[in-house]
């Protein structure tokens, strides 16, 4: 058995493809997200931004949990806000992943999904299992969820939403209050997936080494550029 976080093998997914075309979000008169047109494609996406500077908002948007008051928001050739299935492509690891853990029991909680999406009991079991071996996880299958530890229901919150095979991942702040060793845990899982993946974070730290970063300040997008210039720019905006 493989340990916790291990690097998967690699397949043969495509890098993700975004477009936003002059998309943006309204609520009455506050404007969350400023019309955006923008093109993003690559394996690992960083966006960072101060409190309400509306990164979030921009993540939702890709799949589907919000909509575009305004433009439209095209996901690997599908359209989030006119298609029910597209939101199939994207993943989302909430910010609390204990939130998104519905049942009490890992190994049910991942089948939950699947038995929504019409699977047979032979595919879900064969479905569970190879998502908890893909990650050498298979001692959490039967564990419950108030027994984890952060890593652990990370890992947990991964299997549920990678079962279903998205080919986008977006992870909310994965490293939100987690010790040193469980950090750790989630860096190299992030950086093992052959998914398309995300990260929005505060932990700068964890998306240093990646080639593209997107900030946003005030609603629009801020800097779009390389880790360390991104990262750079973000400081002198929270000086």
């Amino acid at each position: 058995m493989r340990g916790f976080g291990t690097p998967p093998m690699k397949n043969a997914r495509n890098d993700l493809d975004i477009r936003f075309e002059g998309a943006g979000v309204s609520f009455g008169t506050r404007v969350a997200l400023q019309p955006l047109t923008l093109g993003i494609s690559g394996k690992r996406i960083g966006v960072i931004g101060l409190n309400g500077s509306g990164k979030t908002t921009f993540a939702r948007l890709i799949n589907g949990l919000t909509k575009p008051s305004v433009g439209r928001v095209i996901v690997n050739g599908r359209d989030m806000s006119g298609e029910k299935t597209a939101a199939s492509d994207v993943g989302f690891i909430f910010q609390s992943p204990q939130n998104q853990i519905i049942l009490p029991i890992v190994r049910d909680d991942i089948a939950f999904g699947l038995k929504r999406r019409g699977f047979t009991k032979a595919e879900i079991e064969a479905k569970v299992e190879g998502v908890l071996a893909r990650f050498g996880a298979e001692a959490l299958a039967d564990r419950r969820a108030h027994e984890l530890s952060g890593g652990e229901l990370q890992m947990a919150a991964l299997c549920s939403v990678l079962a279903t095979g998205p080919s986008i991942l977006i992870l909310d702040e994965p490293t939100n209050q987690l010790d040193l060793k469980n950090r750790a845990l989630v860096e190299k899982i992030i950086a093992g997936l052959p998914e398309s993946a995300i990260v929005i974070t505060h932990d700068l730290e964890l998306i240093a080494g990646f080639e593209r970063v997107l900030l946003f300040h005030e609603g629009r997008l801020a800097a779009d550029a390389p880790a360390a210039e991104a990262i750079a720019r973000y400081r002198e905006i929270a000086a």
